[in-house]
């Protein structure tokens, strides 16, 4: 028989299979999971999860379609956590540090504590880049920022307010936008696909099997 420990979701104990992850471990003790779940595979950053394992102080966070279960660990979701978004134009605002400035002035007030980095849940070091948005330094923050999921875990952790995932999105936008040398063959693809050239491509494409996508990607082609 498969290996049983005990686990406490929201304060009431369950014993479930040690091989499973948070989330499939709180499908198995009978939650329907309507909110904090998404593309289940840790890109979508929606299963955000704070745990303690007994007898230790740490306070420790993960996503929790990616996180395997242990025993006598005791598990809160976060389903959602209040980002502040402001409001801007791409097309109105330009790679300044005034902009940094004006929209998020909370990364002024950093105290250098770095818990947000300790609570990333994709282990970034999110000080850096923050320190890479006070300078204006746009590409090294967008670079640092890259596999950023935007779960919110930094922020819930942070003193200062500060609202890490859009500051690092902001810096990609702007990078992107601005910054990054023009890609010819990207604009290239774009129009073709405004063509209609794709069309094909993309109905066969929709035509395989989950298994014949996943070996379409693994022996795919890279360009130099």
């Amino acid at each position: 028989m498969e290996k049983m420990i005990n686990i406490y979701l929201y304060g009431k104990k369950y014993e479930v299979p040690a091989s499973l992850t948070i989330m499939g471990a709180m499908e198995y003790a009978g939650y329907q999971l309507v909110r904090g779940v998404g593309c289940r595979c840790g890109f979508c950053g929606a299963c955000a999860t704070i745990y303690r394992i007994k007898g230790q102080t740490e306070l420790k966070t993960c996503l929790a379609c990616q996180t395997q279960v242990e025993d006598n660990m005791y598990v809160a979701t976060l389903p959602f956590f209040p980002l502040v978004k402001k409001v801007y134009d791409i097309e109105k605002v330009s790679p300044t540090e005034q902009i940094m400035m004006q929209l998020y002035p909370e990364i002024y007030a950093c105290v250098g504590c770095n818990a947000c980095t300790k609570a990333c849940t994709q282990g970034l070091n999110v000080m850096q880049y923050i320190a890479y948005a006070q300078r204006g330094e746009y590409e090294k923050c967008a670079e640092e920022s890259f596999d950023c999921v935007m779960c919110g875990v930094c922020s819930a952790r942070c003193p200062a307010g500060i609202t890490h995932p859009q500051v690092g999105l902001l810096a990609r936008r702007l990078t992107g936008k601005y910054l990054a040398p023009e890609t010819k063959h990207l604009l290239d693809r774009v129009a073709e696909i405004g063509r209609g050239d794709c069309e094909a491509a993309l109905a066969d494409i929709m035509s395989k099997t989950a298994e014949e996508l996943k070996e379409m990607y693994n022996n795919r082609t890279f360009e130099k």
